[in-house]
C-alpha cells in the first residue's frame, strides 16, 4: 500500500461536545502523532503523519473510539443529520409516555408494561448515542457530558424496572416508575444537541462563505480551444481566460489584457484595482471590467484563499490562556459531578431521612443539570467567530492565542517605509546650481530609467514631462550609492551623500564630470488615512512609536505629522530587536512592519503585524497579516476584534460557570425536576453559542 505522508484531514461524525474533540486529540497524541488538531465546530481532525503511518490507520484509531469517519462525498449530503433523526424518533415515543402524568390511575397509559414498551426504544437510542459517546470519552481519559446523561437516564430506567418487579400487581408500583424521566431526559438532551449543532454551524459560516467563493468553473485554453474545468482540476501554468463579471479561479499572473479587479473580499478595499500584464491576481476576486488571460501560479491548498480558509479552520490550534481554565475544569468536572450525585442520594436518604424516591430524583437531577459542554464551547466558538469575522474583512489572524494577545496590547510600534508610507518617493525640493533646469531633469530621467531602485522610479515619475530621448553610454549603477552614464562625452552621476561631501544636507546630488550641478530632496509619501488611523489609536489609549532605519530628520518629520511622540531612527535590525525587547518588558507591544529587516522585530514583539504585500519572511514572522496594502485602516479593526473576542470568551465562561454553580445546589436541594434539568442543560449550550454568534454581527467601533 502506498504510504500517505504529510498533513491529513479526516471528517469525524459522532462528536457531541467539545470534550469529545479534546478526547480524540489526546488519544491521537498518545499514539505518537504530531500537529494534532480536532475541531468540534467543523467536525474535522488533522495531523501530520510519517512514512510509517497511513491515513487508514489513523481513521481506524478514531473508529475504535466509537466515532464514524465520513467521506468527502457523503459529507455534502442533504437531509436530516443522525442526531435529528434520533430526536424525532424518540419524540414519537416520549410524548405519549410523558402524558401519563395528566391521566387518572386507571388509564391504559398508566400500565407499567406499556410505559416500559414506550421507554425501551428511547433508551436503546440513548445507549446507541450517549452510551457509545460516553464509553469513547472514558477510553480517551476525558469523560464528557454524555457520561452524566447516560448514567442519569440509565439509573431512572433500571430503577423503574426494579420498582416494577418488586411491587408487581400492587398500587405502590406507581411510586417507583420513572420511565418518563428516563425517556424525557434522552429526548430533551437530543433536542439540545440538535439546537447546539445548528448553532455551532453558524459559528463556521465564514468558512462556508469563503469556501463557496472557490466553487468556480474555469475556462482553460488548450491548443487554441477553450474548455471548462473545475477549481480542483486547475494545474500550475494552465492558461485561463477570464471575462468581465467572472471570478478569477486561482492565483496567477496576467499574461495579456487589462481590467479592473474587485479585491474587496480579500483586502477589504472597495475600490476596484486597475491591473495589466505582469500583475498578480488572487483567486476568488472578481473582474468588474475588462478581459484577461492569466497563467496559474498557485493551485489548490497553496492559493491565498485556501490558506485563509485553513487559518480560520485551525483557529483553535493555539488556545488562548483563558481557555486553559475551562479545559482544566472540564477535565475533572464529570468525576466531581458523579461524586456529588452519589453523595446527594446517600447523604439525603441516610442522614437526612429523605425518602428514597426523592433522594433518587435529586441525584439524577444533579447529573442532568450539570453541563461541562458549555465550558468546553465557551472559548472555541468565540475564537472561530472572531477569526472568521476578521478573515472576511481581509485580516488574517493566526490562532486563538493571538486574539487574546491583541486584547492586551498597550504599545503599537510602526516601521516607516512601506508601513506608514507608500514606499513611493516624491521630490520635495529640486535646485539647479549650474545649467538649465529642464535639461538637468531630462538627464536625470534618461539615466534613472535604467535603474529599478524605488527612488529611481519616483524620479522618473516626477520628471517624465521633461523627457526627450538622449544617447547614453557606459551606464554604471553602484547599488545603494549612485548611477552614472556618459552623454556627449560628459559623465553624469546621480547619487547620495556618499558621492559628494557637503555641509548642507541633501538627499541626492547630481554631478557633471564630478562637479555639482543640482541637488534634490525627496520625501516618502504617507499612505492615505494614516493620520486618521494613528489618531483613532491614540483616542483608544494606545501608545504609538516609530521605529525605522531611515534618517533622523525624515523620521521626526513623519512623527510630527502623525502625532507620534516616541521616535527611534537609523536603527539596524539588531537595534530594532533591542528596542522591541525593552518595550515588551514594560507593556504588551505590537510591531507593524513589512520588510526583511522587520522580521526579527515582528517575531520578538508580543504581536507581529505584517502587510499583505510584505516580504515572505515578514509575513511568516507575523501573527497578523493585513491584506489591504493601500492603507492601515484595518489595524484599528484588528485591535477591536481582539478585544471583543476576549470579552465574548469571558462572558461565555462566566455564564458556563455561573450556570453550574447555581444549578447544582438547586438540584441537590430537590427544587429541580430532572426533566426540567435536562431542558435547562440543553439550552445552556445554546446560550453560550448564541453569544459567540452575536460577535459576528455586533458593532465594535
Amino acid at each position: 500500500m502506498e504510504k500517505d505522508q504529510g498533513k491529513i484531514k479526516i471528517t469525524v461524525e459522532g462528536m457531541t461536545c467539545a470534550n469529545c474533540a479534546s478526547g480524540i486529540k489526546k488519544h491521537l497524541i498518545n499514539k505518537g502523532l504530531d500537529n494534532v488538531n480536532v475541531n468540534f465546530s467543523t467536525g474535522e481532525a488533522s495531523c501530520t503523519i510519517n512514512e510509517k503511518q497511513t491515513k487508514n490507520q489513523i481513521e481506524n484509531i478514531i473508529k475504535k473510539l466509537g466515532y464514524t469517519i465520513v467521506s468527502v462525498k457523503n459529507n455534502d449530503k442533504k437531509g436530516l443529520s443522525k442526531v435529528e433523526r434520533y430526536f424525532y424518533f424518540t419524540l414519537f415515543f416520549t410524548l405519549p409516555l410523558f402524558s401519563h402524568m395528566f391521566f387518572p390511575k386507571g388509564s391504559i397509559i398508566q400500565n407499567p408494561l406499556l410505559q416500559f414498551m414506550l421507554c425501551l426504544p428511547v433508551y436503546i437510542i440513548g445507549i446507541s448515542y450517549f452510551g457509545k459517546s460516553a464509553w469513547s470519552s472514558i477510553k480517551t481519559g476525558i469523560p464528557n457530558m454524555d457520561v452524566l446523561i447516560f448514567t442519569g437516564s440509565s439509573a431512572a430506567f433500571f430503577y423503574s424496572i426494579y420498582g416494577w418487579l418488586i411491587n408487581y400487581g400492587t398500587p405502590a408500583v406507581h411510586h417507583y416508575l420513572f420511565f418518563e424521566t428516563s425517556a424525557t431526559i434522552i429526548t430533551l438532551v437530543l433536542l439540545g444537541n440538535v439546537l447546539e449543532h445548528k448553532s455551532v454551524k453558524k459559528t463556521t459560516t465564514a468558512i462556508g462563505d469563503l469556501t463557496a467563493i472557490q466553487q468556480v468553473i474555469a475556462k482553460k485554453e488548450v491548443d487554441g480551444k477553450i474548455i471548462e474545468v473545475n477549481f480542483e482540476d486547475i494545474r500550475v501554468n494552465d492558461i485561463l481566460v477570464i471575462n468581465s463579471g467572472d471570478k478569477i479561479p486561482t492565483d496567477g499572473i496576467i499574461i495579456s489584457g487589462t481590467s479592473y479587479i474587485d479585491e474587496s473580499m480579500i483586502t477589504g478595499e472597495s475600490i476596484p484595482i486597475d491591473k495589466t500584464k505582469g500583475d498578480k491576481v488572487i483567486g476568488g476576486t472578481i473582474i468588474t471590467d475588462g478581459n484577461l488571460k492569466i497563467k496559474a501560479t498557485k493551485i489548490g491548498d497553496d492559493t491565498l484563499l485556501s490558506q485563509i480558509i485553513e487559518l480560520v479552520k485551525n483557529a483553535q490550534n493555539n488556545k488562548p490562556n483563558i481557555q486553559k481554565l475551562g479545559d482544566q475544569v472540564s477535565a475533572v468536572f464529570v468525576p466531581v459531578v458523579l461524586t456529588i450525585s452519589l453523595a446527594t442520594f446517600f447523604i439525603g436518604h441516610y442522614f437526612f431521612n429523605i425518602e428514597m424516591q426523592d433522594a433518587f430524583l435529586r441525584s439524577i437531577a444533579v447529573l442532568v443539570i450539570s453541563c461541562p459542554c458549555a465550558m468546553g464551547l465557551a472559548t472555541p466558538t468565540a475564537v472561530m467567530v472572531g477569526i472568521g469575522r476578521a478573515a472576511k474583512n481581509g485580516i488574517l489572524i493566526k490562532g486563538g492565542d493571538t486574539l487574546e494577545k491583541l486584547a492586551s496590547i498597550k504599545n503599537i510600534v510602526f516601521d516607516k517605509t512601506g508601513t506608514l508610507t507608500t514606499g513611493k518617493f516624491i521630490v520635495s525640493e529640486f535646485t539647479a546650481l549650474s545649467g538649465e533646469e529642464n535639461n538637468i531633469k531630462n538627464i536625470i530621467y534618461n539615466i534613472e530609467k535604467h535603474s529599478s531602485h524605488p527612488i529611481a522610479k519616483s524620479l522618473c515619475n516626477a520628471f517624465k514631462e521633461n523627457y526627450s530621448p538622449l544617447k547614453l553610454s557606459g551606464i554604471t549603477e553602484d547599488k545603494g550609492k549612485s548611477i552614472s552614464a556618459k552623454i556627449e562625452n560628459n559623465t553624469y552621476t546621480i547619487g547620495s551623500s556618499k558621492i559628494y561631501s557637503s555641509d548642507i544636507q541633501h538627499d541626492l546630488f547630481v554631478l557633471k564630470n564630478n562637479e555639482l550641478i543640482a541637488t534634490l530632496n525627496i520625501n516618502d509619501e504617507l499612505k492615505i488615512n494614516t493620520d486618521s488611523v494613528i489618531s483613532t489609536l491614540h483616542e483608544r489609549g494606545y501608545i504609538t512609536t516609530l521605529l525605522s532605519g531611515d534618517k533622523k530628520e525624515k523620521c521626526n518629520n513623519i512623527s510630527t505629522k502623525l502625532g507620534i511622540k516616541t521616535t527611534f531612527s537609523e536603527q539596524l535590525p539588531i537595534d530594532k530587536i533591542e528596542k522591541i525587547e525593552s518595550l515588551v518588558n514594560v507593556n504588551k507591544t505590537a510591531m507593524v512592519g513589512d520588510g526583511i529587516n522587520d522580521a526579527p522585530a515582528l517575531a520578538k514583539a508580543t504581536i507581529g503585524i505584517s502587510l499583505g504585500n510584505a516580504t515572505e519572511i515578514a509575513i511568516q514572522s507575523a501573527d497578523v497579516v493585513l491584506l489591504n496594502n493601500e492603507d492601515l485602516s484595518q489595524l484599528p479593526e484588528t485591535m477591536q476584534i481582539g478585544k471583543h473576542t476576549l470579552l465574548t470568551i469571558k462572558q461565555n465562561l462566566f455564564w458556563a460557570f455561573a450556570y453550574n454553580i447555581v444549578a447544582i445546589p438547586i438540584a441537590v436541594m430537590g427544587l429541580l425536576n430532572p426533566m426540567w434539568g435536562a431542558l435547562f442543560m440543553a439550552f445552556s449550550d445554546v446560550i453560550v453559542i448564541g453569544n459567540s454568534i452575536r460577535l459576528r454581527y455586533k458593532k465594535i467601533f
